[in-house]
């Protein structure tokens, strides 16, 4: 009986046994074939990728080559009056086949010796064309190349909130990075030193110091913003990053190249209070929507057309000194203004010498003016020209 017994576990442990080495060679068949069915991925895969990767990885592609790191080297003193260098690091991008290149005037500062940095390593010396401090730009030049990619500009005019986009550049020194997000707000208006930059473009695309002056674009492959500022308490992306918008940069970068300086259109009026409900109900004024005008520049374009400032100090508001008694303008051209940045940003858009008309209330009394506008003499002023 015992011998049976040992018999029958000896059969046992053997079926067991055979049974597991069935399985095993069948879970070795079909492994393999599971592991190595993906192919590698080449360019001519994009197409199968997902649509939003197949589209920054051809928008990197086909833009990286015409975007440059750019270190600018200037010498000043300290406060023992030491001769010490200064370094200033950022982004460009090459706009035409004669070697221009736009940027930020904030990234050239008044550096004497500027270096660019192509994809690949290669480095060449730039010289200073021109810069705009109130647009934050500047246009620097390379002798150009056979085979000098030059990225392609796009339109600014009619972008919506939610389109893709790309930021290409040297965030804290890590050449040809690239991101991507969506345009999240539209006509953003930046206060920098003491100035508004007006109608910017806002991202959640990551940009961080280093990517100042490189591009922003969008899906077709076409630069549509001037990447300038980030908002952030740390100095690091916090998920809000400006662009200056590419066709006011155009308009710049083209007086740069032609002029070496920029000229903008004035009014002369250099100072207003927006109508905001509480002040409408404390000056007693219908519900009108625009700005009461604070300072009108004697022998101005202002002046001259008869529009009147105020003259009476009526207190602080928001911060600023509030002067009443003056005209009350509430629309250009027809178009209807929210406030004081908002006049001035219609009035950049113009040309010197362009008649505009404008809504005028006053005493109750709503009439329009007409003036020409002429070049303003504080940029020429500040620029040294």
């Amino acid at each position: 009986m015992a011998r049976t017994n040992k018999s029958s576990i000896v059969i046992t442990l053997l079926i067991i046994f055979g049974i597991g080495i069935v399985l095993g060679m069948w879970v070795n068949k079909r492994t393999p074939s599971s592991i190595t069915s993906s192919a590698p991925t080449t360019p001519q895969t994009y197409e199968a990728l997902e649509s939003g990767e197949a589209v920054v990885m051809r928008v990197y592609r086909d833009l990286s080559p015409a975007v440059v790191n750019i270190v600018s080297k200037s010498l000043a003193y300290n406060f023992w009056m030491q001769v010490t260098p200064q370094t200033g690091q950022g982004t460009g991008f090459v706009i035409d086949d004669k070697g221009h290149i736009l940027t930020n005037s904030h990234v050239i500062g008044s550096g004497q010796n500027i270096e660019v940095t192509f994809m690949g390593d290669q480095k060449l010396q730039a010289v200073q064309v021109g810069q705009d401090p109130v647009s934050d730009l500047a246009v620097i030049r390379i002798q150009p190349f056979p085979g000098l990619a030059v990225a392609l500009l796009g339109n600014s005019e009619n972008l919506t909130v939610g389109q893709r986009v790309i930021a290409i550049g040297d965030p804290f020194g890590f050449q040809h990075t690239v991101t991507s997000g969506f345009i999240s707000a539209l006509n953003r208006d930046l206060i920098i030193d003491n100035r508004t930059m007006f109608g910017m473009i806002q991202t959640d695309a990551a940009i961080n110091p280093g990517n100042s002056g490189g591009p922003l674009i969008n899906s077709r492959g076409e630069v549509i913003g001037v990447n300038t500022a980030i908002v952030s308490e740390t100095r690091s992306f916090a998920g809000i990053g400006l662009a200056l918008p590419i066709n006011r940069a155009k308009k710049v970068a083209s007086q740069i190249i032609k002029l070496g300086r920029v000229i903008y259109p004035w009014s002369g009026i250099a100072g207003g209070s927006d109508l905001e409900p509480q002040l409408i109900r404390a000056l007693g004024l219908p519900p009108i929507k625009g700005f009461l005008i604070s300072v009108v520049v004697p022998g101005s374009p202002a002046y001259q057309s008869g529009l009147r400032a105020g003259n009476q100090y009526a207190g602080a508001y928001r911060g600023r000194p509030l002067i009443v008694g003056g005209d009350i303008i509430t629309a250009v051209d027809d178009i209807p203004i929210s406030g004081f940045d908002d006049f001035q940003n219609i009035i950049l858009q113009k040309n010197i010498g362009e008649q505009v008309r404008l809504k005028v209330w006053r005493g109750g009394q709503e009439f329009s003016v007409n003036l020409v506008l002429a070049e303003d003499p504080r940029v020429t002023k500040r620029s040294g020209v």
